[in-house]
């Protein structure tokens, strides 16, 4: 789907079982997690940024994806599923592969380092969600609010709750994403597993019109 953030999972970190959830954010925690996402992409381009992470709430541990727009293209998108390290940490490491890494794109030039804009969502824990057959799942996937995680095997693939606004119904929703794991979109088993989870996320204004 053009435009939309079609996530990669950074390897290591695909799909996993049931995950604690994060501690609440606070209010002002977008503006500060956008903030150390772009100074990190500075950075690594040699340029100047100022960020916050000092605040003790970017020590807990956290997930979050981070996702790179120019104009209305997607420039990468990369993170992580389960909250194994600082979401300071986490924010860093996924800002720096998303804007470098994403094997879909060339890594980001420092000419386009103003006119890119930042998405970032963090993720709550995963849920493993129950249902009898491909049906009864469909009927519990809640559009515009679910991400989900695919699992088969050694297929896996995820969407962030924002690919939702590329699909009308759940069960195009789930046909993208067995077709993003390796698998026919048309395919099911009972060995299926699928797991929900939501994010609080956060976007800088496209260039030009903050």
């Amino acid at each position: 789907m053009p435009g939309s953030p079609e996530p990669i999972v950074l390897p290591g970190h695909a799909a996993v079982p049931l995950d604690g959830h994060a501690a609440p954010l606070p209010g002002d925690a977008g503006p500060v997690l956008l903030a150390l996402a772009r100074a990190a992409i500075a950075a690594e381009l040699g340029l100047q940024h100022r960020a916050r992470d000092d605040l003790p709430w970017l020590r807990s541990h956290g997930a979050c994806f981070i996702t790179l727009m120019s104009g209305a293209s997607l420039r990468g998108c990369i993170g992580t599923l389960r909250a194994h390290r600082a979401l300071a940490e986490d924010v860093r490491a996924n800002a720096l592969a998303a804007a470098f890494r994403d094997p879909r794109f060339t890594p980001l030039a420092a000419g386009e380092f103003p006119a890119m804009a930042l998405e970032i969502s963090v993720l709550s824990g995963l849920e493993p969600l129950g249902f009898s057959d491909e049906r009864d799942a469909l009927a519990k996937l809640r559009p515009g609010v679910d991400g989900l995680v695919f699992e088969y095997g050694h297929h896996t693939g995820t969407f962030l709750p924002q690919v939702w606004e590329g699909f009308r119904e759940p069960a195009e929703f789930l046909a993208h994403l067995k077709y993003k794991a390796g698998l026919p979109p048309d395919f099911w088993d009972r060995e299926v597993k699928l797991y929900r989870y939501t994010v609080t996320k956060w976007r800088e204004p496209a260039p030009g019109n903050g």
